[in-house]
């Protein structure tokens, strides 16, 4: 690079830094709990949420996950936020997917006691962060009242951070979120006709 092109970068970088710092300095609300919703057909969105959990982690918070649909069977998160010991709770409520139980009046069952323990967790003082794992599928079914829960999720104290994971989230829980992102599936292994793998998918 010569030193014409290494001043029009800087200048570049000038601008690019003012506008930047501009951005910045127009943020006004130092600190809020947010709700986050990661949703969409793309594999990622309980990755995304147990990294989010990591993070906070690292930070020194106490983090809660409550898994609506996911069996009870060993997962490679779970067996890594376990050594976190009491600086994370970690409930794991469902009974697997639906197609799995095909019992309709169970998976009710089971979601609605995942949402007393979410319930519980929220309202701990000292958890930062709540992951709801595979809620949005719990509504997609009708299992859980929507307005309820939205109205839940939107009366959360000041200072909690609530992560929402699961395909197809409702209208208005994305309505309520600060905070959405949607997976989108471009490509996947399993079309192709790899099975899920333990360190991949669980």
């Amino acid at each position: 690079m010569d030193s014409a092109q290494q001043n029009r970068h800087r200048e570049k970088m000038i601008r690019r830094k003012a506008v930047q710092d501009a951005e910045v300095a127009s943020k006004t609300i130092a600190s809020k709990g947010l709700l986050i919703v990661h949703t969409g057909p793309g594999k990622g969105k309980s990755t995304a949420a147990f990294g989010l959990a990591l993070r906070a982690l690292g930070q020194g918070w106490k983090v809660g996950v409550v898994q609506f649909i996911k069996g009870a069977f060993e997962t490679g998160e779970r067996r890594v936020f376990e050594r976190f010991g009491e600086q994370v709770a970690w409930r794991t409520m469902g009974e697997g997917f639906t197609w799995e139980t095909q019992d309709r009046a169970r998976d009710i069952a089971a979601a609605r006691a995942a949402w007393a323990v979410a319930l519980e967790m929220s309202a701990d003082p000292e958890i930062r962060l709540l992951v709801l794992d595979e809620l949005n599928v719990a509504l997609r079914y009708d299992y859980l009242p929507l307005d309820e829960v939205v109205a839940a999720l939107k009366a959360r104290r000041p200072d909690l951070h609530i992560v929402v994971t699961g395909r197809n989230a409702k209208a208005e829980l994305i309505a309520a979120a600060d905070l959405v992102t949607e997976m989108a599936a471009v490509k996947h292994h399993f079309a192709a006709g790899v099975k899920a793998q333990a360190g991949i998918e669980f």
